[in-house]
């Protein structure tokens, strides 16, 4: 800078222990830029080796299994329905079934007395021997 025309010889000397100071300062912070990527690779490679040594799924495998298991809980729930049909089905028909057992069973005595029996078939005589 100048004074009155002149240069000021403590300005020259402040701007070039700026200058120096900003270098140092620029390359200190390149230094630690770099430090600073070197110690993420190498957490990122710790945490790495941790993680693949607790045997955890990727979130593909989590996602499928999940799905899977949506389904199978759809498929239980179809299933579990269609068991109660059927059911309320088998209830309905041994409710006919009591119902109407004695009216049956008097039909089929009825129809069983009312038939003519079959006699048994009569056997040949025997052969008479020469005596």
């Amino acid at each position: 800078m100048t004074v009155f025309g002149k240069i000021d010889p403590i300005m020259q000397t402040d701007n070039r222990f700026f200058d120096d100071l900003a270098k140092l300062a620029t390359g200190a912070a390149g230094a630690l830029t770099s430090v600073r990527s070197e110690a993420e690779g190498t957490f990122k490679a710790w945490l790495d080796r941790r993680l693949g040594a607790m045997d955890l799924v990727t979130r593909e495998e989590f996602d499928a299994v999940r799905e899977m298991a949506a389904n199978a809980r759809k498929e239980n729930e179809r299933l579990a329905e269609k068991v109660a049909k059927l059911e309320a089905l088998i209830t309905k028909a041994d409710t006919k079934v009591e119902a109407g057992a004695p009216a049956k069973a008097a039909k089929t005595a009825a129809s069983k007395s009312a038939r003519p029996t079959k006699a048994a078939p009569k056997k040949a005589p025997a052969p008479k021997t020469g005596d």
